[in-house]
């Protein structure tokens, strides 16, 4: 089982999330568990204090170490993965999420207000970003992180192919699904789908992930080793064939 400890000032957040859906079904299924704890049980001064203000001035205020590291310590857990959320991390991907979910154990830290004081970013080994863009809390991160993660863990969905068609799995982009019905508002669903030719199915799917990935996000295709198939049908796709 994989459990993740998230240390948040705010664990109401990571709970509510945590109790819906296929993360909610992980759990019950005892596949996954979601722990959290807060920084604010370890204070020593009455009013709970985890922030103070930044030496050298400046505005706002600066999560102090105590208390994180106290957190941190309480857990008993020095050979896994601790990961701190903070927009300097490096971009958050799906081949790490592969490699997280193989983990017994996971520490998320959360930070909040101004950011967290130097000296807390030695407790992780990883700093992890969702985006190039600045939340007022770590939690939002986190629960990705939770959600992509968690989701990889044998058990928690239910088909595992559906896992190994999605977008990121194979370095393309998923290509178009359809359902029921087969017109809706003269939007047909494409006749290749319905023709039961399981070969050719999955031939215009690949093709289909190539383009949608070619029109997209065609950078993703320099990292890839491209079949003479896919190579030929993307030269087409530049040709305007």
């Amino acid at each position: 089982m994989l459990t993740f400890h998230v240390i948040t000032l705010f664990p109401d957040l990571i709970e509510r999330y945590c109790s819906v859906s296929i993360i909610s079904r992980g759990i019950e299924k005892g596949e996954i568990a979601v722990k959290t704890c807060n920084p604010r049980d370890f204070c020593a001064d009455k009013y709970k204090k985890v922030d103070d203000t930044p030496y050298g001035g400046g505005a706002g205020m600066v999560l102090k170490p105590e208390p994180f590291y106290a957190a941190f310590e309480s857990l008993g857990l020095n050979a896994c993965p601790s990961l701190l959320m903070s927009p300097q991390g490096t971009p958050f991907k799906q081949s790490f999420a592969d490699d997280l979910a193989k983990e017994e154990n996971i520490i998320i830290f959360c930070g909040h207000y101004e950011g967290f004081d130097e000296r807390i970013r030695n407790l992780a080994t990883h700093e992890v970003s969702i985006g190039d863009f600045v939340l007022t809390g770590g939690e939002l991160g986190a629960l990705i992180v939770i959600d992509a993660v968690g989701r990889l863990v044998p058990g928690v969905v239910g088909k595992s192919i559906s896992l190994a068609n999605e977008s990121f799995v194979n370095g393309l982009l998923e290509g178009p699904a359809y359902t029921k019905p087969q017109v809706f508002r003269d939007m047909e669903v494409p006749e290749i789908l319905r023709s039961g030719n399981h070969r050719e199915i999955e031939k215009w799917r690949r093709q289909q992930a190539l383009k949608r990935t070619y029109e997209r996000r065609p950078e993703l295709l320099e990292q890839m080793t491209l079949s003479k198939e896919d190579k030929k049908y993307l030269d087409e796709l530049r040709s305007g064939s």
